[in-house]
């Protein structure tokens, strides 16, 4: 093939339909557990989560809420997936190898939101929140409607199990009623309804068990059948851990910020240095994002260990 400026604008077209067409057939499981905020600067300041107004009976002044002294960040990162075309592979009609590479960068710049925010989820243990707590911790400082301090734990170490009914209600029940029992500082339930049971492969049979069988294991009554949706996703690192979700709410228990949506990028300059240099032409996608946590009272996180 005799390069030139539009044989190189043909073949970087078509490369680019092929991006565009594998990332909007690829599917993503991060809206079912995450919501998306826009960024328009390096970072956004997430204080606003330490203090959330809910209405309440008017009497004399309005009672304003005040942020809480907590700081809670989060710095956008640089993400890209670079593919190098070769002008010899050019020059021979040799331009076979690249299609399944732009389906490839495609299929990872739509699951970018995916992996951040499963990332989240396995280091959530370890990982602080706006409070300055690990978001799954047992020690969640909690103002109480007297103005006392108290502790609230979204943290357990039960197995998910469906051995028995006493068993199921141990973990997944127990996890329901400690979120479905969370306060504000006013000493009203926060309505926590958990709704996503998030899984890794591991836990794929037991969840579906809970899910659909109408009796356990021991032959007693299933009172979790139909009770939630059971996502599973084989980045979760831990084969033991598992996650009870409430994703109903305007804020979600993970945040995926924006900065810059994968978009993709070409250089196709002749005179480019890596192309005198090297002869290598270039495209792929780039993106700008980040994650972050949202309010830990929607979510429940066991360890699975005992």
């Amino acid at each position: 093939m005799f390069i030139n400026k539009e044989t190189l604008s043909a073949l970087f077209i078509s490369l680019k339909t092929t991006f565009n067409n594998t990332f909007s057939a690829t599917e993503s499981t991060w809206q079912r557990i995450a919501m998306k905020v826009p960024s328009t600067t390096g970072q956004n300041d997430y204080a606003w989560l330490s203090n959330f107004p809910r209405m309440r009976k008017w009497i004399g002044e309005k009672n304003v809420k005040a942020l809480e002294g907590f700081k809670y960040s989060v710095v956008n990162d640089d993400f890209e997936a670079t593919v190098e075309v070769d002008r010899n592979d050019i020059e021979d009609d040799n331009l076979g190898i690249y299609g399944p590479q732009a389906e490839m960068a495609a299929q990872s710049a739509a699951q970018l939101p995916d992996e951040i925010v499963i990332a989240l989820v396995n280091n959530g243990f370890s990982a602080k929140c706006y409070d300055g707590q690990y978001f799954i911790d047992i020690d969640h400082p909690v103002k109480k409607e007297d103005g006392t301090m108290d502790s609230i734990s979204n943290k357990g170490t039960a197995v998910l199990s469906c051995a028995t009914q006493a068993a199921a209600q141990a973990s997944l029940g127990a996890a329901e009623t400690a979120m479905m029992e969370f306060k504000d500082d006013e000493g009203r339930p926060l309505n926590i309804k958990p709704n996503v049971l998030l899984v890794p492969p591991a836990l794929k049979a037991t969840a579906n068990i809970l899910m659909t069988a109408e009796r356990l294991e021991d032959g007693k009554p299933n009172p979790y059948r139909n009770a939630f949706e059971v996502v599973v996703d084989g980045r979760l690192t831990s084969k033991t851990a598992w996650f009870l979700l409430d994703t109903n709410k305007p804020v979600k228990p993970f945040i995926y910020q924006e900065r810059k949506a994968p978009v993709f990028v070409q250089q196709i300059d002749p005179q480019a240095d890596d192309v005198f240099s090297r002869k290598k032409f270039k495209f792929g996608a780039e993106a700008r994002a980040a994650g972050g946590y949202g309010f830990w009272q929607l979510a429940y996180g066991s360890t699975g260990t005992v």
